[in-house]
């Protein structure tokens, strides 16, 4: 497959347009994008020390972190933190949901990474295939039982919302139902990111089948296709070309899609679809998921990284990017909380069993491969344009 995370630089020499935030200099193109940082001084996890260049038996070293991409903006404003008060480097790579599990499993027998970032249920099948290790954080207690798995394998990190976006300066009437993407006005104007790679992508087939049951979600989603221009990797770049009109209508999620618009400066806005004309727009929580990978290089190290991105401290910010905090004991405030609020008001939020997405979910591809994306001869994932 080929990639399509692609960044162009800013002129202030940062690509701010949320999934896209990197510095310029620092981006991997090999479907993966690594950024690092040096924190000076701090003593051993959970033991902040008195600065100074710190050593090899009082530091946490480097932390390797896979994450799914959309989560840059609130990393670049958390992580210098850690670094500085642990005394640790820590190293990002971001990819798909699904990419960044798949190259987990990649490396089962010799685990690259710590910390792993994912979304449902790709979270779920990390866990199921061994890929995770328990791990009992002190900040989980605030975090809602029906969040976290009982046995500590993960843990809800940010709460998100799924939805479509579309570019109001090019789209005067957008669409407000599923139906109306069926429209030629439509045709080679959507574009969605592919669910085998992308949480987002599962997300659509998953809101579907939960509408309309397995059988009529495909035969959608094949009607659909007639329309769709192409599929991407990931989620990520699908902001940058619904601004630039090269398509009309894309999959998102509410956090990265208004981070892209007020932060990012791009002509677009989310939009919640609805089953029917006479039905309330629908969407379901797809949060971000944190966990400790298994027989991780650097144990220690992730665990401090989770506590930290669970605590009080970190998440407070997680409404900076649009975002909703997991903890309960954080309050919302602030415009963009607001926002976040204005944007979800009357939309029914559905209740998703992710144990059913997890038992379903390959069968779900293997069936988007074949009867979706094999009757038109399309690749599953595109290079983004330059």
């Amino acid at each position: 497959m080929l990639c399509v995370k692609m960044c162009k630089p800013s002129q202030g020499g940062v690509v701010n347009v949320g999934k896209r935030a990197w510095k310029t200099g620092l981006i991997s193109l090999a479907c993966a994008s690594v950024l690092t940082a040096c924190g000076a001084g701090a003593g051993p996890a959970g033991q902040p020390g008195s600065g100074g260049a710190g050593s090899s038996s009082s530091s946490l070293g480097t932390v390797t972190l896979y994450t799914s991409d959309g989560l840059e903006d609130y990393y670049k404003a958390v992580i210098p933190e850690f670094e500085k008060k642990y005394g640790a480097k820590v190293q990002m790579v971001a990819d798909g949901s699904g990419a960044v599990v798949n190259r987990l499993k990649v490396e089962k027998d010799n685990p690259k990474a710590d910390v792993v970032v994912t979304m449902p249920p790709f979270i779920q099948a990390a866990q199921k295939d061994g890929l995770l290790e328990a791990y009992a954080s002190p900040e989980s207690a605030a975090i809602p039982v029906d969040q976290k798995d009982s046995a500590g394998h993960w843990y809800t990190f940010i709460n998100n919302y799924v939805n479509f976006v579309y570019n109001p300066r090019l789209t005067s009437s957008p669409p407000s139902t599923f139906q109306d993407l069926l429209q030629p006005t439509y045709k080679d104007k959507i574009a969605y990111s592919n669910p085998i790679s992308a949480g987002d992508g599962m997300a659509v087939i998953i809101l579907l089948e939960k509408l309309w049951g397995e059988d009529q979600a495909f035969s959608y989603l094949k009607q659909l296709e007639q329309n769709v221009k192409f599929h991407t990797k990931g989620t990520g770049y699908l902001d940058v070309l619904i601004n630039r009109g090269e398509i009309a209508v894309a999959n998102g999620d509410l956090q990265m899609d208004m981070a892209d618009k007020t932060v990012g400066g791009l002509s677009l806005s989310p939009l919640f679809l609805k089953p029917s004309q006479d039905a309330k727009p629908v969407t379901f929580a797809d949060p971000y998921v944190i966990g400790l990978v298994k027989n991780a290089p650097n144990s220690r190290g992730g665990k401090a990284l989770i506590d930290f991105l669970l605590s009080k401290e970190a998440q407070a910010h997680t409404y900076d990017i649009y975002g909703i905090p997991a903890r309960s004991d954080v309050s919302p405030s602030g415009d963009k909380a607001t926002a976040v609020k204005q944007a979800l008001n009357g939309v029914q939020i559905v209740t998703i069993d992710w144990n059913h997405v997890l038992d379903n979910q390959k069968k779900w591809q293997d069936r988007w491969q074949s009867e979706v994306l094999g009757a038109y001869g399309k690749q599953g994932s595109v290079t983004a344009p330059q």
